[in-house]
């Protein structure tokens, strides 16, 4: 692969954490009680690491297909309905958007890489599935541990 494919193909996921930041901050925004606004200020801040990783690998490391996770799937997410972010929203439904969030993002990786034309390309868009298989899988951690352990 080219850099110049390389860098637009981390562009394009740094854009799509970059999104995420603002949605999380548009919901601090929304958010009515402050304990929602430390949730969504801490998964802000957790897409924003998530940049900072993107800015970091290069093309050696992320077109290294030994270097792809194999992450759990606690397949929660698959089972919820989807939740309007709203200013009245509780921590079940918080943890809701985040889940759908890293799910859609997983999918259109894993879509991606099914439709790239060169190993290369797919074995990055299978990493960047990876990485957002770990953001759904700790975020569905939460929903277990916290959530369905109350029910």
């Amino acid at each position: 692969m080219d850099q110049e494919k390389f860098k637009e193909i981390i562009d394009f996921a740094i854009r799509s954490e970059q999104e995420a930041v603002y949605f999380y901050q548009n919901l601090q925004k929304m958010s009515s009680f402050q304990n929602q606004k430390d949730i969504m200020r801490e998964f802000e801040l957790m897409e924003k690491g998530h940049i900072e990783i993107l800015k970091k690998i290069d093309i050696a490391s992320g077109t290294d297909s030994s270097k792809i996770p194999n992450v759990a799937n606690l397949s929660i997410s698959e089972f919820l309905v989807e939740v309007p972010a709203k200013p009245d929203m509780d921590y079940q439904d918080v943890l809701i958007i985040a889940m759908k969030r890293e799910e859609n993002a997983l999918k259109l990786y894993e879509k991606l890489a099914a439709e790239s034309d060169t190993d290369e390309i797919k074995t990055l868009f299978t990493r960047l599935a990876a990485e957002e298989a770990k953001h759904k899988h700790h975020f569905e951690k939460i929903y277990d541990d916290d959530i369905l352990t109350e029910n």
